[in-house]
């Protein structure tokens, strides 16, 4: 069934803080670098601060915290920068798309580089402050950043390069404690994959009678009314991989008591997603920053106990 234009969903804000607060110029630049909009950003950040929990022997360090939130919030910001400008030209073509600095022509394209590259060396200044090897594995992430907004035109699975690009920072997180890379830290990096392939399905979902009509590609479009199987799939793998992560860091049992309750929060996302309902899909992606939270919660009680 078709929405009524009361459901049709947009992640947009009708009235943000950036509009209430920010000088008028330097608006088109917050919107696209999603600052009103912080769900992308706990997305990245959560694996960061996964990581960097469970290579930590108690309490995490803050000032890491501190400097993985910073960059995650530039990096996202990078992150869409790139995305915009590599779909500008479908984003005019999309109405929940049409507004935005690029598409629209707020911000010209050489402006929009300009900003990127302020960006990029912001978050070069943040990754600085960590070891040699965090630094060059954070490097070595800016290769999918650039690639991740092609593979929609060239695969069904871009939701699959979304997840290897989010969650890279599982990656940094550890490295960063350890300055090396170990078993648990790829294992993690596989769960968030997984994670982010589901819900990124149901993120999908919303665009995609638009992604018909311009040609590009997703998980949602290739999955379609069959889509809530393959959720069952990616999710239940992710929980299998989190286990896994918990055995191979000898975490205690608050771990698995997280771990059952993130659990819990994927079966609700499953049961209660209503893949023709956009407004519905938006909700049930944005709470992954509660199962996320969760899963932290409980990588850190483990800690403290054992």
């Amino acid at each position: 069934m078709t929405e009524t234009s009361e459901q049709i969903a947009t992640d947009i804000p009708s009235e943000s803080w950036i509009d209430r607060f920010a000088p008028e110029v330097i608006r088109p630049y917050l919107r696209l670098a999603r600052l009103d909009r912080p769900i992308g950003t706990w997305l990245l950040l959560l694996p960061c601060w996964w990581g960097a929990a469970l290579a930590t022997p108690a309490w995490p360090d803050a000032t890491m915290f501190v400097l993985f939130t910073i960059g995650a919030v530039v990096m996202r910001g990078a992150g869409c920068t790139v995305n915009d400008l590599a779909d500008r030209k479908f984003d005019a073509r999309v109405a929940r798309t049409a507004t935005r600095p690029i598409a629209s022509g707020q911000i010209s394209v050489l402006k929009a580089f300009v900003f990127l590259a302020l960006q990029l060396l912001l978050g070069l200044s943040i990754l600085l402050q960590f070891n040699a090897f965090t630094v060059a594995l954070g490097v070595s992430s800016l290769l999918l950043i650039v690639l991740y907004p092609f593979m929609k035109r060239i695969t069904y699975w871009p939701q699959l390069f979304l997840g290897f690009t989010f969650n890279w920072g599982a990656l940094l997180g550890w490295a960063a404690v350890k300055g090396e890379l170990s078993a648990p830290a790829f294992v993690l990096y596989g769960a968030g994959i997984f994670w982010t392939l589901g819900y990124d399905t149901i993120y999908a979902h919303q665009d995609k009678e638009d992604d018909v009509l311009i040609g590009v590609k997703s998980t949602a479009l290739k999955f379609g009314d069959g889509t809530k199987p393959w959720l069952v799939g990616f999710y239940s793998i992710t929980v299998i991989l989190l286990a896994a992560t918990g055995l191979l860091a000898n975490l205690a049992w608050p771990f698995y008591s997280g771990l059952t309750l993130a659990a819990l929060h994927l079966a609700w996302q499953i049961k209660s997603v209503d893949i023709a309902n956009s407004k519905n899909c938006l909700r049930r992606f944005k709470s992954n920053r509660d199962f996320g939270l969760i899963l932290l919660a409980g990588i850190i009680a483990a800690k403290v106990v054992g």
